[in-house]
């Protein structure tokens, strides 16, 4: 057996790289070959670690140290590198309601740099489970209810995070979108809802060259999803014609080595029923060497890919973590994720202004979940310290009768990772640690609590000119106060720049821009049926606006609803198929009088003849920047292959022949098919 090394090396062709994993899957024995398919050492670190999350980066597959094959280093999430004292962008969500693609590859470049910089080649940040109900513990890590969006967005932040060679991988694969009952529930639904709804955003990531998929805990239409042939073989591979690797979520993520058989690659972070067990089925000819063989060459193909490119710096050094650059990346994400949901002659405030500024969670770091997503930023700029920073006459109070005194009070409410986020039930164990009680997860109530209602309600008696500032991770139904408040504006989890961007928008330094990702309902049972405990559930193919438009609901605020300072006309739409592409050009012109964004959203209603379908649906959508009076033709493109509907009888897409209409604003126009 040769002990010569087999590791990548700058530069190599996908032929050398073939070539060398041809030599690597000869020369490595059964047990070598079943260890890359496992994650190493996670328990004994993570205890080692003072039971930390990610203080260090975790092996999660390949590496045979033997023949110099190196291994996958993996890092959370969403938010930023959850290692050291990373960057703490703001949350998906948020960052969902920029609509803003560009800002989205940027920030999946500094994820992967900082990565790099902390030893990492593998990012689970790319989260892309579809919004079903704003109850979901998760909600925050999501880029929102629409497909075309998710697909949009996630796309963006893969291929940066991929452009600086740290693989990224899309999660959780699929239909995880209740957060208590994950590790159990069997999510059902029929395949034309599973193509047209559950999928669509995680095929879109994958054709943008997303590198790896991340099963889910949930069972799908009854199998556990690592294990479900229909989901990582038949549509994954076959259907869209992956080339990457699949890997489980972590610790329970694999329930026996027959996953590898329907397509789990990896199971992490340890051997628990790959490994030895893995091993002997093969020895006992129930799992065929090839299925071993295959998930290696996946992996390692994958790896080595990545491992030989050419970076775009010549350093990534621990100087670039949390860097001036990535900081002020951060602000900017956070000024373009603020959604002005309210504002009765209220903002922007005169920099004079007297404000007195309400609520525990004004002086809080309050950035997110605790979960895996966690970022320990080197600093959080809280909302007080951003408004008093910016305004000289701002004071923190606590009575609501102070409010009488001022120009303007600004309430700020919400929630934080005690009442949603990542769940982690007590009992649960890493290792040789066991959790001794319950950590995050979904929302039993959609409303604020009872006692910051009281508070906002108080204060709004005392002073109308009240500004409300919502912190959460999706929707907040807010019937029982919002008449009574003169404006409402909903950071999300604003990251570590959030305080200095809520004081930019609130001074008018920048005009809010951010739309809804997600539909806010009148009431709570105008959503999809959610149950937190659910062991079985029925996913249906309406929820969010799909769902109010087809049952002619009143929502409080729609998907694509968001103020600013401005005001925008779409004249002028025009629409012609080219090809295979249908082209919506637009004029969009600020009819204002200060500088502004505003997201241009293109929907697109269907013939409706062949099959029922949503009135209309997302399609496309622009992020365009306009100074007062400004004009500028904006073209939207959408793929013909995009408006196509999963026939169940051929179990393929299908076109349905009529009329279709493309809508922007207000404008209409039809073209046929």
């Amino acid at each position: 057996m040769t002990n010569a090394s087999f590791a990548p090396e700058s530069g190599m062709s996908a032929a050398d790289i073939d070539a060398i994993i041809d030599a690597i899957l000869i020369n490595a024995t059964l047990p070598e070959k079943v260890a890359m398919m496992s994650g190493k050492g996670f328990f004994e670190a993570y205890v080692a670690d003072g039971k930390v999350w990610a203080a260090r980066p975790y092996r999660a597959g390949g590496g045979c140290e033997r023949l110099g094959v190196p291994a996958l280093w993996f890092t959370d999430g969403p938010r930023g590198v959850a290692r050291g004292h990373s960057t703490a962008f703001p949350c998906t969500m948020a960052r969902g309601a920029s609509f803003d693609i560009d800002l989205e590859h940027r920030i999946g470049q500094a994820m992967a740099v900082e990565a790099r910089a902390q030893g990492c080649n593998l990012s689970g940040a790319v989260c892309v489970n579809l919004l079903r109900h704003p109850g979901w513990g998760r909600a925050q890590e999501t880029y929102g209810e629409d497909p075309c969006h998710l697909g949009q967005m996630g796309a963006a932040l893969a291929t940066g995070i991929q452009h600086h060679n740290v693989i990224a991988t899309v999660k959780h694969f699929a239909a995880n979108s209740i957060e208590n009952s994950r590790f159990k529930v069997d999510v059902r639904m029929d395949e034309r809802t599973l193509h047209e709804v559950y999928l669509p955003h995680f095929k879109a990531i994958i054709d943008a060259g997303c590198a790896s998929v991340m099963s889910a805990y949930n069972r799908v239409n009854g199998p556990y999803a690592a294990h479900s042939h229909d989901l990582l073989t038949r549509i994954l591979r076959d259907e869209w014609g992956f080339m990457g690797f699949v890997h489980s979520d972590w610790i329970m993520g694999v329930y026996g080595p027959d996953a590898a058989v329907a397509g789990c690659d990896v199971e992490n972070p340890e051997p628990v029923h790959y490994g030895a067990k893995l091993v002997a089925a093969v020895e006992a000819n129930e799992i065929a060497v090839e299925v071993v063989d295959t998930a290696c060459r996946r992996i390692l193909t994958t790896l080595y890919r990545f491992a030989a490119a050419a970076d775009p710096l010549p350093d990534y050094g621990m100087e670039l973590v949390a860097s001036e650059a990535h900081r002020a990346l951060a602000r900017e994400a956070a000024v373009k994720s603020a959604v002005l949901l309210k504002n009765d002659a209220l903002l922007p405030l005169r920099l004079n202004a007297r404000i007195a500024v309400f609520g525990a969670l004004a002086g809080m770091e309050n950035t997110g979940d605790n979960g895996s997503s966690k970022v320990r930023a080197p600093y959080v700029v809280t909302p007080w310290a951003g408004i008093s920073a910016r305004f000289a006459g701002a004071a923190l109070a606590a009575d609501p009768a102070v409010a009488a005194g001022a120009d303007v009070a600004i309430v700020v409410v919400g929630l934080t990772a005690v009442e949603e986020g990542e769940f982690i039930p007590g009992g649960f164990t890493l290792g040789a640690d066991t959790t001794t009680s319950s950590i995050g997860g979904d929302r039993r109530s959609l409303r604020l609590p009872g006692d910051q209602v009281a508070l906002i309600n108080a204060v709004a008696a005392a002073n109308p000119r009240t500004l409300v500032v919502i912190i959460a991770g999706s929707a907040m139904l807010s019937s029982e106060w919002i008449g009574d408040v003169a404006g409402v504006i909903q950071t999300f989890y604003a990251g570590m720049e959030g305080g200095h961007a809520l004081a930019d928008l609130i001074d008018g330094s920048v005009s809010p821009s951010a739309k809804l990702p997600f539909t806010v309902m009148q009431d709570e049972k105008d959503y999809p049926f959610f149950d937190p405990d659910a062991h079985s559930i029925e996913y249906g193919p309406y929820h969010g606006y799909t769902l109010a438009e087809r049952e002619g609901l009143a929502v409080q605020f729609g998907f694509g609803f968001g103020l600013s300072y401005t005001n925008f006309d779409h004249d002028g739409l025009t629409v012609r198929v080219e090809g295979d592409v249908v082209i919506a050009d637009v004029d969009v012109t600020n009819t204002g009088d200060v500088a502004g964004d505003e997201i241009v959203q293109l929907y697109v209603g269907f013939p409706g003849i062949d099959c029922e379908r949503p009135e209309r649906l997302l399609k496309a959508f622009a992020r365009v920047s306009l100074t007062p009076g400004e004009t500028r033709r904006v073209a939207m493109h959408v793929m013909l292959d995009d408006l196509r509907w999963w026939n169940p009888a051929t179990r393929a897409w299908s076109m349905e022949a009529g009329d279709y209409r493309a809508m922007v604003g207000v404008q209409a126009a039809t073209f046929t098919l």
